[in-house]
């Protein structure tokens, strides 16, 4: 890769010129202004200091020292700002990239192996199995299997994992709130209100026990669950019942290893989790002194068990959950575990706006919307796409109207609407008797108009993009590089005519080669984003 050679090119003229300390790691960014370059080095700010010189200086002799045996890709360094040393790419580098794109096609291009077949366990969404997935649960939903589809890319073992709270007070107010309606009474204080109780219970065998009516309405939530993700193309691996832990004693077994290994001492008639000693901010029940487990217990045991199937753990939690992560983290120390391989991602709140008025919910209360009906309304596409147009750890806000309308400014239709157009170029060169042909980079040399150098650009920064991602868990950044190569392909659509009476036969077959290789790139990325990419809109 090129950014590679010019980390090595600027070793080696450090070595040449005597100066030190040489870093282990440079870094390199992308210029904002392009007229700088394609890429840039702080490296001469950043050893300045140690070096005891003027940071401008040595970005100087630097770049010169460079210039004067440019490596291979490389057409010129230049200095700018208090340091900065700029790297422009050639045009050649670019055309070889377009190459690589075509002969990795779709299935292979942008696919790395930083993963290393390490086994990775994505737990996401995990709602209690008491009713319909909502709204709320969307972001977490799109967040988590996309986050699995990038992991896949770069060589990782994917596990997507439910965790299903089946167990519990909650699990009694729901049977409870189902068995009223199936009476036709009240259902009790602080119990479901809300109408797909009614019609669950009116699909309810009668004459079940309050038991047998709590391991029926489980089962019912889980499948409808299954079937509203099912519809925005999510499947888990494992549906993970914490009932199970109950019964096969992980439960019991976690509680004594804690004693044993003197994280956790009794107080109070209740079992602590000496939590304080590995980094949490106070120490946590685990038994109350009643008996009854608090939710943390069982969510030990749970971690435990992870720990012993996967190498990396990836939890998708909501934002009302951040307390919660000092001290899961503390409890797999405390068990032994390395903490680090523990990753909690917190998504934060959606807002649903309608007709610009927010649109609210409660599962109890019955003001539901349920993430079926925003489904139906916008399409599936639609939901992925606008759920992870933003970072996870930031406020968002949904226009549902906006996201269903089949206009420009509709982000997804925007970028659905590129691979489209690229599709409709293919189908006019069929017609018209072109078929896009493989050249050389010499042959290829033709495409120097700005729009071709965007788009070619773009393409080199993808693998990029989506290593990034992958570390950072951060499927949006997937998302902003379709946006502005979708934006790329516009306006090449509108300014560069591939076929006609104006282009040669010699441009038509190179520019096809460029529709041909985009459409492979906004591919990738859609699947990487579990979006379609239509051939037409």
């Amino acid at each position: 890769m090129i950014n590679e050679t010019i980390k090595s090119s600027l070793r080696q003229a450090m070595g040449e010129l005597g100066i030190s300390p040489i870093p282990s790691d440079i870094n390199l960014e992308r210029p904002a202004n392009r007229d700088h370059g394609d890429w840039s080095s702080n490296l001469a700010l950043v050893i300045s200091k140690e070096a005891g010189r003027q940071a401008r200086e040595l970005a100087d002799e630097i770049s010169e020292h460079i210039n004067g045996n440019l490596p291979e890709g490389v057409v010129g360094v230049s200095t700018a700002g208090p340091g900065f040393i700029n790297f422009k790419v050639s045009l050649s580098w670019l055309y070889q990239i377009l190459i690589e794109v075509l002969e990795k096609g779709s299935t292979e291009f942008g696919r790395l192996e930083i993963g290393d077949g390490l086994n990775v366990n994505v737990e996401f969404v995990s709602a209690n199995p008491t009713g319909p997935l909502h709204a709320g649960h969307a972001r977490g939903a799109c967040y988590g299997d996309a986050i699995a589809n990038i992991l896949s890319a770069v060589g990782y073992s994917v596990h997507r994992e439910f965790y299903m709270n089946d167990r519990g007070l909650q699990m009694q107010i729901y049977g409870q709130s189902l068995q009223a309606r199936k009476e036709g009474t009240a259902v009790p204080e602080e119990g479901y209100g809300g109408e797909y109780i009614i019609e669950w219970a009116s699909l309810m065998p009668e004459g079940l026990t309050l038991p047998e009516i709590i391991d029926w309405g489980c089962a019912h939530a889980q499948l409808d669950q299954q079937e509203t993700l099912a519809g925005l193309g999510i499947h888990f691996d494992t549906w993970f019942s914490e009932k199970s832990m109950i019964e096969n004693g992980d439960i019991e077994k976690v509680l004594g290893d804690l004693t044993a290994g003197n994280a956790s001492y009794e107080k109070d008639g209740a079992t602590w989790l000496s939590s304080t000693t590995f980094g949490d901010d106070k120490d946590r029940v685990l038994v109350k002194s009643d008996g009854e487990l608090t939710y943390l217990t069982p969510d030990v045991a749970y971690h435990r068990n992870k720990y012993e199937r996967a190498d990396w753990l990836i939890n998708v939690w909501g934002a009302d959950h951040h307390g919660y992560v000092a001290r899961m983290k503390a409890a797999m120390h405390a068990l032994g575990n390395d903490p680090d391989d523990l990753s909690i991602q917190i998504t934060q709140l959606v807002k649903l706006v309608r007709s610009g008025k927010e649109v609210k919910l409660s599962k109890r209360q019955g003001d539901i919307i349920e993430l079926r009906s925003i489904i139906e309304e916008i399409g599936s596409d639609a939901t992925r796409f606008m759920y992870l147009l933003q970072s996870v750890d930031s406020k968002q806000t949904f226009d549902l109207e906006l996201a269903a309308s089949h206009a420009m400014e509709n982000p997804v239709y925007y970028v659905q609407m590129a691979h489209a157009r690229l599709c409709s170029i293919g189908r006019k060169a069929e017609e018209e008797g072109f078929s896009q042909v493989n050249l050389s980079v010499q042959e290829l040399e033709i495409l120097t108009h700005e729009r071709e150098i965007e788009i070619l650009r773009l393409l080199e920064l993808f693998p990029e993009v989506i290593d990034l991602s992958a570390r950072e868990l951060a499927p949006h950044k997937i998302v902003t590089w379709t946006r502005d190569f979708a934006n790329a392909v516009h306006g090449f659509y509108h300014d560069c005519y591939v076929i006609g009476e104006d282009v040669s036969p010699k441009l038509t077959n190179a520019r096809l080669n460029l529709v041909v290789a985009s459409r492979i790139g906004l591919k990738v990325g859609l699947d990487l984003l579990g979006v379609n990419a239509p051939d037409k809109m």
